[in-house]
């Protein structure tokens, strides 16, 4: 692994990873399924290449849920990581579990179309679902 590295973990420090190079894709996802696993209104995640992120410290456990693949710290529950499948080469990392959450910024809001009526809207470009191709 080469470039920055963002490090993390789970509340309980069960688990930890390390990410490196520039986070990309940052988005705050107000999809049914990450506000259903996170039990929260909506998860900022960030996206980095598979071979450049890595546990460091304990075994998360992963879930399988409509072809898509979750982990979490089994000890907390701290929702941890989403990808498309298992050999995917991209991983989305909550970023609120990074040790430094400040250090990005979301680029959009994705999934609108699930966003709960309560939550306003911010400045940021907002997609009905996954944000377009460039």
């Amino acid at each position: 692994m080469t470039g920055k590295t963002i490090s993390g973990g789970c509340l309980c420090g069960a688990v930890r990873f390390e990410a490196r190079g520039e986070p990309y894709n940052i988005t705050n996802c107000h999809c049914e399924d990450c506000r259903r696993g996170s039990g929260a209104a909506f998860v900022t995640w960030a996206s980095f290449q598979r071979s450049e992120f890595v546990f460091t410290k304990g075994d998360p456990q992963e879930f399988s849920w409509a072809n898509r693949l979750r982990a979490f710290c089994s000890q907390c529950g701290t929702p941890l990581t989403f990808s498309a499948e298992r050999e995917a080469e991209e991983i989305d990392v909550t970023v609120s579990s990074f040790d430094n959450p400040n250090a990005v910024s979301p680029a959009d809001d994705t999934w609108t179309e699930d966003r709960l009526n309560w939550i306003h809207g911010d400045d940021l470009p907002a997609y009905e679902r996954k944000r377009p191709s460039p």
